[in-house]
């Protein structure tokens, strides 16, 4: 299973990504990089393993860029010819010195990374997720939201609003009775489960798109799955509520598991990384081991990687640039940079109403950059924004994808 591979590893570049080759060929000091490569970092080496990797490299017509870590410990970003990769895994695979633990990290990322449609079963619905950018809606049914706090706390109006972003074309609805913006305080399950029910029972019945529960308390998820939730995104990544992997097995709903440093209380007080898409794949493959050892299958995960929790303003701009790096952990990729503070500060400290255009750019750039979910305040506008972008990489071909 690809959760649980050693080493980290990640496709940086695939064969036919030539739009990124300039991003490799930043990173590795190299310019000039053939697009028909594979560009894939391991992590936590042997020294001897990482120099071995270089020299059977080197003998496919590739090499390694190897860095010294701490001890007996190396990263290497490995190069290997797209042509060449079968062979080179079977030569690493029989040596003594790497072995087919390496060789079954290095095969897995590149398979999942090849990954380019899903299905979600989401109750009696399916999804298929990859043909186009899916739009999840989302309705804060909260009094302190950063982007609409207030605005549909009374279930009507959270009712009204889920039906007109289904409406107006969203094809998973995200209800959240729970703010998690920079420094919000948490709220007791009773009081979450007052405040979504309602409004989860009443769209149950009146649209005919999939409901998730944005929560991490398992008792407000197992109820709202009774209520007639089919999907949860939960995230702290199935680690804030010891009884929620369980949870999500036995329900079968499909789980986004996001990617936070910190809580919501403390995740913008000065976040840092040492190599900020190492720790995030790193995280959530821990996340997706959590999600498999409970029983939740590997077809039912979802990543994100995280847009604003825990993360600077240049922090979210790497992750969008560097998006295509969680193809390697073989899951839909949702990205939900919506109305973010991050766009506001770009725009020159743009108060939140006044973020839908930067929302439209940043949305337009992770669809090209992998993207496969859009979470989304404002269906209507990025409803025709996914139109466009999905044309423009049918046409142009992916970034990323």
């Amino acid at each position: 299973m690809v959760a649980k591979l050693p080493h980290n590893p990640r496709v940086i570049l695939a064969p036919g990504d030539p739009a990124l080759a300039a991003e490799i060929a930043r990173v590795l000091g190299a310019p000039g990089l053939p697009v028909g490569d594979w560009f894939i970092k391991l992590e936590g080496l042997t020294a001897g393993q990482a120099i071995r990797l270089n020299g059977l490299a080197v003998g496919h017509g590739g090499g390694a860029l190897l860095h010294d870590k701490e001890g007996n410990r190396a990263d290497a970003i490995l190069r290997v010819p797209g042509d060449c990769l079968p062979l080179f895994l079977e030569v690493v695979g029989n040596d003594a010195a790497v072995g087919p633990v390496v060789a079954e990290a290095i095969r897995a990322t590149t398979e999942a990374y090849g990954r380019s449609t899903f299905s979600l079963v989401c109750g009696g619905q399916t999804l298929a997720v990859g043909r186009r950018t899916l739009l999840m809606g989302v309705v804060n049914v909260t009094p302190d939201s950063f982007s609409d706090g207030g605005q549909f706390l009374d279930a009507v109006k959270a009712i009204e609003q889920g039906k007109r972003l289904a409406a107006e074309g969203a094809d998973i609805l995200d209800i959240g009775g729970e703010s998690t913006r920079p420094g919000a305080q948490p709220v007791e399950a009773e009081e979450e489960c007052r405040r979504v029910l309602p409004v989860i029972e009443a769209l149950a019945r009146e649209v005919q798109i999939p409901l998730s529960i944005d929560t991490a308390k398992a008792v407000v998820a197992r109820r709202a799955f009774d209520a007639g939730a089919t999907m949860l995104n939960d995230v702290t990544a199935l680690r804030g509520d010891p009884e929620m992997p369980a949870l999500a097995a036995r329900s079968g709903v499909p789980v986004v598991l996001m990617h936070m440093q910190g809580t919501p209380r403390t995740m913008q007080a000065s976040p840092h990384y040492g190599d900020l898409m190492s720790e995030i794949v790193a995280y959530l493959r821990r996340s997706m081991a959590i999600a498999a050892d409970a029983g939740v299958r590997e077809d039912r995960v979802i990543v994100d990687p995280g847009i604003g929790f825990g993360k600077t303003l240049e922090h979210n701009l790497e992750i969008l640039r560097r998006l295509g790096e969680l193809r390697s952990l073989g899951c839909p990729i949702l990205v939900g940079p919506s109305r973010k503070r991050f766009i506001g500060t770009l725009l020159g400290d743009a108060p939140v109403t006044e973020r839908l255009w930067g929302t439209a750019a940043t949305g337009a750039f992770a669809i090209t950059r992998g993207a496969h979910i859009l979470r989304v305040h404002d269906v209507a506008a990025m409803r025709q924004v996914a139109l466009v972008a999905d044309a423009m990489v049918r046409e142009c071909g992916p970034q990323s994808r």
